[in-house]
């Protein structure tokens, strides 16, 4: 099973080389990368955790015997991103958006191909991860930590990050447990404590369709700021102008496969057509 590898100097459409013109720096590299989920049909998950372990050792030989079934979440797929990009990723549903972002961040291995990275890609929701039980307050200081700020900096940036969810607009939610909290709320604390810190690679999922126009339109505004800050951002979201807002260059994936790879007007044009089609 190929690996997700941190290696900044090879282009998939290059060659290996050495390092790209300051003006053009890749971040992210997929090159021919396929996914696969692997899924237990009817009765492989039955039996005893030694007639599990038996068919762990045996997989590769007995997948098909076992009922287990592979699912191509991601066929081929190859592009580069560079610093300072805001690419979205769009798609109908089960299309391997999400799953594309998971890999770029080193939490699903790739099947076939490589990820290279230069740099730490953080995915929104994970690095800055929110515990019910805790406060909002205490979430903060927590999630800041996990993205890697020291505490200095969290309580530098704290009271900006209150201020940026909007979650205190109606009360001092902020000292409550987060299980008390929507999950707008709560997603939109998440995207707060994230963009606080300055990324190499962020990586968005759905996270603009929380929240009124108000806090969309900041969410926007900060993207875009990470991005002249020298980051790269991919945005996952069905909200078509989310992406025309945010992005200036779109990948398009359709049942796993990259469909198109261009400037955001001109794909977005072509995979509406293509949705409007479907119904």
């Amino acid at each position: 099973m190929a690996d997700t590898i941190t290696r900044p100097d090879l282009d998939p459409a290059d060659g290996a080389r050495g390092a790209a013109p300051a003006e053009r720096v890749p971040t992210v590299i997929a090159d021919r990368v396929d996914i696969v989920y692997r899924v237990n049909g009817t009765g492989a998950g039955r039996g005893s955790a030694t007639a599990a372990l038996n068919r762990i050792l045996r997989r590769k030989k007995s997948e098909k015997a076992a009922g287990v079934r592979r699912v191509h979440a991601v066929r081929n797929v190859s592009f580069t991103a560079y610093r300072g990009e805001a690419i979205g990723l769009i798609g109908t549903n089960g299309s391997g958006k999400s799953t594309l972002l998971k890999a770029v961040a080193g939490l699903l291995p790739v099947e076939n191909g490589h990820i290279y990275t230069d740099g730490q890609p953080s995915l929104l929701g994970v690095n800055a991860a929110l515990m019910n039980d805790l406060t909002g307050e205490r979430n903060v200081h927590l999630g800041g930590l996990a993205m890697g700020m020291t505490r200095e900096q969290v309580r530098a940036r704290y009271q900006e990050i209150v201020d940026f969810s909007g979650i205190n607009e109606k009360g001092d939610f902020i000292t409550l447990p987060m299980r008390t909290y929507s999950s707008g709320m709560a997603a939109r604390l998440r995207f707060s404590i994230a963009a606080a810190k300055d990324h190499d690679v962020l990586l968005i999922d759905e996270a603009l369709a929380t929240g009124d126009r108000s806090f969309q339109k900041r969410s926007e505004d900060r993207i875009r700021e990470l991005r002249k800050q020298a980051g790269t951002v991919f945005l996952v979201s069905h909200n078509n102008k989310s992406i025309r807002d945010t992005c200036e260059r779109v990948l398009w994936l359709e049942r796993g496969e990259l469909r198109l790879d261009g400037p955001t007007e001109d794909v977005m044009k072509e995979y509406e057509k293509f949705t409007n089609g479907k119904k």
